[in-house]
Protein backbone atom coordinates (compact mmCIF):
# COMPACT_ATOMS: atom_id res chain seq x y z
CA UNK A 1 0.00 0.00 0.00
CA UNK A 2 1.63 3.51 -1.10
CA UNK A 3 1.89 5.64 2.27
CA UNK A 4 3.39 9.22 3.00
CA UNK A 5 6.57 9.68 1.43
CA UNK A 6 8.78 11.95 2.19
CA UNK A 7 10.62 13.54 -0.54
CA UNK A 8 14.61 15.05 -1.50
CA UNK A 9 13.83 18.85 -0.14
CA UNK A 10 14.66 20.42 -3.82
CA UNK A 11 10.93 18.28 -4.70
CA UNK A 12 9.40 20.64 -2.29
CA UNK A 13 10.22 23.82 -4.28
CA UNK A 14 11.00 25.63 -1.35
CA UNK A 15 11.98 29.37 -1.91
CA UNK A 16 11.33 31.28 1.57
CA UNK A 17 12.99 28.30 3.95
CA UNK A 18 16.01 25.95 3.67
CA UNK A 19 15.96 22.40 3.86
CA UNK A 20 18.13 20.30 4.44
CA UNK A 21 18.69 16.27 5.54
CA UNK A 22 21.00 15.01 6.82
CA UNK A 23 20.36 11.70 8.30
CA UNK A 24 19.91 11.50 10.96
CA UNK A 25 19.68 15.25 11.43
CA UNK A 26 17.16 17.65 8.94
CA UNK A 27 17.48 21.36 9.33
CA UNK A 28 14.77 23.87 8.20
CA UNK A 29 15.87 27.20 8.12
CA UNK A 30 13.94 30.36 7.61
CA UNK A 31 15.78 31.83 4.73
CA UNK A 32 14.49 35.95 4.75
CA UNK A 33 17.60 37.10 6.04
CA UNK A 34 17.20 40.81 4.00
CA UNK A 35 13.93 40.85 6.60
CA UNK A 36 15.35 39.81 9.49
CA UNK A 37 13.78 36.11 9.01
CA UNK A 38 10.24 37.38 9.17
CA UNK A 39 7.31 35.64 8.23
CA UNK A 40 4.82 36.08 5.49
CA UNK A 41 2.31 33.81 4.21
CA UNK A 42 4.39 32.22 1.46
CA UNK A 43 6.80 31.10 4.35
CA UNK A 44 4.94 29.94 6.49
CA UNK A 45 3.24 26.96 3.75
CA UNK A 46 7.16 26.34 3.41
CA UNK A 47 7.80 25.37 7.17
CA UNK A 48 4.12 23.78 7.54
CA UNK A 49 5.51 21.58 3.98
CA UNK A 50 9.52 21.25 5.51
CA UNK A 51 7.80 19.75 8.99
CA UNK A 52 5.51 17.66 7.10
CA UNK A 53 7.99 15.67 5.18
CA UNK A 54 10.39 15.54 8.48
CA UNK A 55 7.70 13.90 10.13
CA UNK A 56 7.35 11.54 7.54
CA UNK A 57 10.81 10.64 6.59
CA UNK A 58 11.69 7.76 9.28
CA UNK A 59 15.53 7.92 8.29
CA UNK A 60 14.98 11.40 10.30
CA UNK A 61 15.47 11.59 14.20
CA UNK A 62 16.25 14.99 15.05
CA UNK A 63 14.82 18.13 13.33
CA UNK A 64 16.64 21.89 13.93
CA UNK A 65 14.78 25.33 13.12
CA UNK A 66 16.77 27.84 12.95
CA UNK A 67 16.98 31.44 10.36
CA UNK A 68 19.39 32.58 7.90
CA UNK A 69 22.76 34.83 8.58
CA UNK A 70 23.81 36.01 12.18
CA UNK A 71 21.32 38.56 12.95
CA UNK A 72 17.68 36.92 13.32
CA UNK A 73 16.29 33.80 14.18
CA UNK A 74 12.82 34.81 13.82
CA UNK A 75 11.42 38.19 14.29
CA UNK A 76 7.88 37.60 13.88
CA UNK A 77 4.84 38.61 11.61
CA UNK A 78 5.93 40.45 8.48
CA UNK A 79 4.62 44.05 8.74
CA UNK A 80 5.57 44.92 5.29
CA UNK A 81 2.88 41.95 4.28
CA UNK A 82 0.60 42.83 7.42
CA UNK A 83 0.03 46.05 5.88
CA UNK A 84 -1.97 44.77 3.30
CA UNK A 85 -3.98 43.56 5.84
CA UNK A 86 -5.27 46.78 6.95
CA UNK A 87 -7.27 47.37 3.39
CA UNK A 88 -8.41 43.86 3.85
CA UNK A 89 -8.57 42.25 7.20
CA UNK A 90 -10.03 38.86 6.59
CA UNK A 91 -7.27 38.05 4.23
CA UNK A 92 -5.16 38.32 8.04
CA UNK A 93 -7.55 34.79 8.54
CA UNK A 94 -5.32 33.44 6.32
CA UNK A 95 -2.32 33.86 7.57
CA UNK A 96 -3.31 33.16 10.82
CA UNK A 97 -3.93 29.70 9.67
CA UNK A 98 -0.93 29.42 8.52
CA UNK A 99 0.79 30.11 11.15
CA UNK A 100 -1.92 27.74 13.49
CA UNK A 101 -0.72 25.07 11.00
CA UNK A 102 3.13 25.54 10.97
CA UNK A 103 2.82 26.05 14.82
CA UNK A 104 0.81 22.09 14.83
CA UNK A 105 2.69 20.34 12.44
CA UNK A 106 6.33 21.26 14.66
CA UNK A 107 4.43 20.76 17.95
CA UNK A 108 3.51 17.15 16.44
CA UNK A 109 6.36 16.42 14.10
CA UNK A 110 6.75 13.28 16.24
CA UNK A 111 10.45 13.50 16.84
CA UNK A 112 12.17 15.78 19.28
CA UNK A 113 12.96 19.71 17.97
CA UNK A 114 15.98 21.89 18.72
CA UNK A 115 15.64 25.71 18.40
CA UNK A 116 19.09 27.53 16.77
CA UNK A 117 18.86 31.02 18.30
CA UNK A 118 21.55 32.84 16.03
CA UNK A 119 19.89 35.97 16.43
CA UNK A 120 17.01 38.27 17.29
CA UNK A 121 13.85 36.59 18.29
CA UNK A 122 10.44 38.23 18.63
CA UNK A 123 6.84 37.93 18.66
CA UNK A 124 6.07 34.76 16.48
CA UNK A 125 9.44 34.03 16.41
CA UNK A 126 9.27 33.42 20.16
CA UNK A 127 6.52 30.97 19.88
CA UNK A 128 8.33 29.41 17.29
CA UNK A 129 11.00 28.69 19.50
CA UNK A 130 8.74 27.84 22.44
CA UNK A 131 6.60 25.10 20.12
CA UNK A 132 10.33 23.87 19.70
CA UNK A 133 10.97 21.28 22.22
CA UNK A 134 14.70 22.52 23.05
CA UNK A 135 16.54 25.51 22.44
CA UNK A 136 20.15 26.22 22.57
CA UNK A 137 21.05 30.02 21.98
CA UNK A 138 24.51 31.97 21.00
CA UNK A 139 25.59 34.23 23.92
CA UNK A 140 24.37 37.81 22.29
CA UNK A 141 20.73 36.69 21.31
CA UNK A 142 17.74 39.00 22.89
CA UNK A 143 14.59 37.05 23.43
CA UNK A 144 11.11 40.00 23.09
CA UNK A 145 7.38 40.41 22.53
CA UNK A 146 6.56 43.86 21.78
CA UNK A 147 2.39 43.68 20.86
CA UNK A 148 1.56 46.10 23.46
CA UNK A 149 4.36 48.71 22.44
CA UNK A 150 4.50 48.33 18.75
CA UNK A 151 0.72 47.65 17.71
CA UNK A 152 1.73 44.75 16.10
CA UNK A 153 0.41 41.37 16.24
CA UNK A 154 -0.58 40.08 20.33
CA UNK A 155 0.75 37.11 21.41
CA UNK A 156 -0.80 33.85 20.41
CA UNK A 157 1.06 31.10 21.40
CA UNK A 158 3.56 33.03 24.12
CA UNK A 159 0.67 33.89 25.65
CA UNK A 160 -0.81 29.96 26.38
CA UNK A 161 2.96 28.47 26.60
CA UNK A 162 5.04 31.11 28.22
CA UNK A 163 3.04 31.04 31.66
CA UNK A 164 4.12 26.85 31.40
CA UNK A 165 7.70 27.70 30.52
CA UNK A 166 8.56 30.78 32.85
CA UNK A 167 6.00 30.82 35.27
CA UNK A 168 2.82 33.40 35.38
CA UNK A 169 4.06 36.39 36.85
CA UNK A 170 7.12 36.17 34.72
CA UNK A 171 5.31 35.75 31.27
CA UNK A 172 3.51 38.81 31.95
CA UNK A 173 6.36 40.99 32.42
CA UNK A 174 7.55 39.62 29.27
CA UNK A 175 4.10 40.53 27.15
CA UNK A 176 3.14 43.89 29.33
CA UNK A 177 6.79 45.24 29.22
CA UNK A 178 7.90 43.92 26.35
CA UNK A 179 12.08 44.51 27.46
CA UNK A 180 14.48 42.71 25.71
CA UNK A 181 15.75 39.78 27.73
CA UNK A 182 19.20 38.71 26.98
CA UNK A 183 20.15 35.35 26.48
CA UNK A 184 21.84 34.86 30.57
CA UNK A 185 18.85 35.99 31.46
CA UNK A 186 16.82 33.67 29.23
CA UNK A 187 18.81 30.38 30.10
CA UNK A 188 18.11 31.71 34.17
CA UNK A 189 14.34 31.77 33.30
CA UNK A 190 14.26 28.56 31.50
CA UNK A 191 13.21 29.85 27.74
CA UNK A 192 16.81 28.29 26.76
CA UNK A 193 18.60 25.01 27.57
CA UNK A 194 21.77 26.44 26.82
CA UNK A 195 23.69 29.65 25.99
CA UNK A 196 27.34 29.19 24.02
CA UNK A 197 29.39 31.69 22.58
CA UNK A 198 28.72 32.32 18.76
CA UNK A 199 31.52 30.72 17.21
CA UNK A 200 30.30 27.31 19.48
CA UNK A 201 26.66 27.40 18.41
CA UNK A 202 27.08 24.60 16.00
CA UNK A 203 29.02 22.25 17.63
CA UNK A 204 26.78 22.77 20.70
CA UNK A 205 23.39 22.14 18.31
CA UNK A 206 25.20 18.78 16.65
CA UNK A 207 26.35 17.41 20.61
CA UNK A 208 22.44 17.67 21.29
CA UNK A 209 21.34 16.43 18.35
CA UNK A 210 23.73 13.51 18.84
CA UNK A 211 22.44 12.88 22.42
CA UNK A 212 18.92 12.72 21.27
CA UNK A 213 19.60 10.67 18.63
CA UNK A 214 20.74 8.23 20.97
CA UNK A 215 17.04 7.73 22.04
CA UNK A 216 14.42 5.19 21.28
CA UNK A 217 11.90 6.68 18.59
CA UNK A 218 8.91 5.24 19.73
CA UNK A 219 9.56 5.76 23.16
CA UNK A 220 10.45 9.17 22.61
CA UNK A 221 7.65 10.37 20.48
CA UNK A 222 5.04 8.84 23.12
CA UNK A 223 7.24 10.93 25.29
CA UNK A 224 6.72 13.72 23.54
CA UNK A 225 3.25 13.34 23.21
CA UNK A 226 2.35 13.35 26.58
CA UNK A 227 4.94 16.15 27.19
CA UNK A 228 2.55 18.60 24.85
CA UNK A 229 -0.43 18.32 26.84
CA UNK A 230 -0.91 21.26 28.90
CA UNK A 231 0.30 22.96 25.65
CA UNK A 232 -2.11 21.73 22.92
CA UNK A 233 -4.75 21.83 25.90
CA UNK A 234 -4.19 25.65 26.30
CA UNK A 235 -3.27 26.18 22.48
CA UNK A 236 -6.69 24.38 20.85
CA UNK A 237 -8.96 26.00 23.65
CA UNK A 238 -7.61 29.49 23.03
CA UNK A 239 -5.96 29.74 19.48
CA UNK A 240 -9.54 29.58 17.22
CA UNK A 241 -10.84 32.85 19.53
CA UNK A 242 -7.44 34.45 18.87
CA UNK A 243 -7.98 33.69 15.07
CA UNK A 244 -11.15 35.52 14.75
CA UNK A 245 -10.19 37.91 17.18
CA UNK A 246 -6.96 39.14 15.67
CA UNK A 247 -9.14 39.46 12.10
CA UNK A 248 -11.85 41.28 13.19
CA UNK A 249 -8.67 44.01 14.89
CA UNK A 250 -6.18 43.66 11.60
CA UNK A 251 -7.78 47.07 10.58
CA UNK A 252 -8.29 48.79 14.04
CA UNK A 253 -6.48 52.02 14.76
CA UNK A 254 -3.88 50.54 17.24
CA UNK A 255 -2.89 48.03 14.42
CA UNK A 256 -3.11 50.88 12.26
CA UNK A 257 -1.12 53.09 14.10
CA UNK A 258 1.87 50.38 14.57
CA UNK A 259 2.24 49.42 11.46
CA UNK A 260 2.31 52.78 10.31
CA UNK A 261 5.24 53.79 12.74
CA UNK A 262 7.13 50.46 11.55
CA UNK A 263 6.88 51.81 8.34
CA UNK A 264 7.95 55.50 8.80
CA UNK A 265 10.55 54.21 11.53
CA UNK A 266 8.81 56.45 14.44
CA UNK A 267 7.48 55.70 17.75
CA UNK A 268 3.91 54.70 17.99
CA UNK A 269 1.93 57.30 19.23
CA UNK A 270 0.45 55.57 22.26
CA UNK A 271 -0.15 59.15 24.38
CA UNK A 272 -2.50 60.07 21.79
CA UNK A 273 -4.55 57.13 21.58
CA UNK A 274 -5.11 57.11 25.35
CA UNK A 275 -5.91 60.34 24.79
CA UNK A 276 -8.72 59.84 22.90
CA UNK A 277 -9.91 57.23 24.85
CA UNK A 278 -10.02 59.71 27.94
CA UNK A 279 -11.93 62.24 26.12
CA UNK A 280 -14.80 59.26 25.33
CA UNK A 281 -13.81 59.23 21.68
CA UNK A 282 -13.69 55.87 19.83
CA UNK A 283 -10.71 53.91 19.63
CA UNK A 284 -12.14 51.38 17.99
CA UNK A 285 -12.89 53.53 14.56
CA UNK A 286 -10.33 55.39 13.53
CA UNK A 287 -13.11 58.43 12.77
CA UNK A 288 -15.66 57.23 15.56
CA UNK A 289 -18.86 54.68 14.82
CA UNK A 290 -19.80 54.29 11.06
CA UNK A 291 -23.29 55.75 12.21
CA UNK A 292 -24.02 58.90 10.08
CA UNK A 293 -26.55 59.05 7.16
CA UNK A 294 -25.89 62.09 4.61
CA UNK A 295 -28.88 63.81 4.22
CA UNK A 296 -28.39 64.96 0.28
CA UNK A 297 -27.46 61.83 -1.50
CA UNK A 298 -28.38 59.25 1.44
CA UNK A 299 -24.94 57.78 1.70
CA UNK A 300 -24.98 55.30 4.97
CA UNK A 301 -22.29 54.25 7.06
CA UNK A 302 -20.32 57.50 7.20
CA UNK A 303 -18.07 57.83 10.95
CA UNK A 304 -19.60 59.86 13.31
CA UNK A 305 -16.93 62.58 13.02
CA UNK A 306 -17.16 63.31 9.49
CA UNK A 307 -18.12 66.66 8.66
CA UNK A 308 -19.23 66.15 5.32
CA UNK A 309 -20.35 63.65 3.36
CA UNK A 310 -17.54 61.61 1.43
CA UNK A 311 -19.87 60.36 -1.36
CA UNK A 312 -21.22 63.62 -2.19
CA UNK A 313 -19.61 66.39 0.12
CA UNK A 314 -22.61 68.16 1.29
CA UNK A 315 -22.12 69.16 4.66
CA UNK A 316 -23.36 66.34 7.72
Amino acid sequence: MDGPRPQPPQALGLRHVLYEKQPPAARVTINRPGVLNALNFATLREMSRAFEDASWDDAIAVVVLTGSGDRAFCTGADLDEQAAFLRKPRDYWKWMGAFIEAQDRLRNIGKPTIARLNGLVVGGGNEFNLACDLAVAADDVIIRHVGPVRGSVPAAGATQWLPLVVGDRRAREILFLCDEIPASQALAWGLVNEVVPRTELDAAVTRLTQRLTGTLPEVTRYTKQQLNFWRDLSWHLTVGHARDWLTLHAGAPETQEGIEAFLEKRPVDVAAIRARLAEGASTEFAWGPPTRTCPSCGARHLPEQFTHCGKCGSRL
